[in-house]
């Protein structure tokens, strides 16, 4: 006897797609047995069996639904085969078991959220009805980045599938996905440490005191589940942006915002008093082979 596979069906809001590319970045193993494990009957640029009309017409429930993007119920500016996306979703949600917001716009409104004036753009969570949400078989989940990793997109899905619930934060994030910081597991941990400051693009020195990097304040396992098996965007000189965060995007996100030469936002876990102290120490001693492989 064939066992059914829990159907997956992915509706695109408001986005730039970029985590539907993420998804295609996934590992291929991984993916493949993604494709095997689940029926993944819709989705508007990767399926072709399957149109939204028809999805949004079924009476069958649809076990896992992924929502990418933000949500309107302006009619005028974001419509889909001729309604809002605020309307699709509701349709859509009412018909599943659980649902995941992909990205940080779908999970907090994200970038659209914040620069498009006037608007009502929104998360899936202020935008479902109420009625909905209680008749749901988990908590919405959001797998917050932008965007998010594929194979945190994969991992929820099996844990989901084979257990039925996931541990989620004080946000409504996987645990297991963010209950460790983007600074754990980062390379450049040792010139955290000492103070020794590096410029964006180098290999070596940190990108904390000056360059803006949200390391050590971000929420996330992407320097410890690699992107592409093998890297990450501290790994390559890039400052990690805070995108798991709720106060994502912010300004000026490329600079360290100081008082008086000090960092205005500290570590999480520390207070201020301890962190100053730690840094007046840190900054007596010289270590010259950090500063040597620097300038290499």
């Amino acid at each position: 006897m064939t066992t059914k596979k829990p159907t997956v069906v992915w509706f695109t809001a408001i986005s730039c797609n970029g985590n539907t590319h993420s998804l295609l970045s996934a590992n291929s193993s991984r993916f493949e047995l993604f494709l095997n494990s689940f029926d993944f009957i819709y989705h508007p640029s990767l399926t072709i069996d399957k149109s939204l009309e028809d999805i949004l017409n079924q009476e069958e429930k649809i076990d896992f639904l992924l929502i990418e993007g933000s949500i309107s119920s302006h009619r005028d500016f974001f419509t889909i085969c001729d309604d809002s996306t605020f309307n699709h979703l509701n349709k859509l949600a009412s018909k599943a078991n659980y649902i995941i917001a992909v990205g940080s716009c779908a999970s907090y409104g994200g970038i659209h959220s914040k620069f498009v004036q006037n608007d009502d753009i929104c998360s899936i969570n202020e935008a479902i009805n109420k009625d909905i949400l209680e008749n749901l078989k988990h908590k919405i989940v959001n797998l917050t980045g932008c965007p998010v990793h594929p194979e945190w997109i994969l991992q929820t899905l099996f844990t989901l599938k084979t257990f039925g619930e996931i541990a989620l934060d004080e946000i409504g994030r996987p645990k297991e996905l963010y209950s460790t910081l983007a600074h754990h597991g980062c390379t450049r941990n040792e010139y955290f440490e000492w103070k020794v400051e590096g410029n964006f693009g180098q290999k070596e020195g940190c990108l904390f005191y000056d360059q803006g990097c949200r390391g050590p304040m971000t929420h996330s396992s992407c320097n410890k589940i690699l992107w592409n098996d093998i890297s990450s965007k501290t790994r390559v000189g890039m400052p990690c942006i805070g995108c798991t965060e709720i106060d994502f995007p912010r300004n000026d996100m490329l600079e360290t915002k100081k008082n008086i030469g000090i960092p205005y936002e500290v570590p999480l876990g520390i207070s201020k008093r301890a962190y100053l102290s730690m840094t007046g120490v840190a900054k007596t001693f010289r270590i010259d082979r950090l500063h040597k492989k620097l300038m290499e």
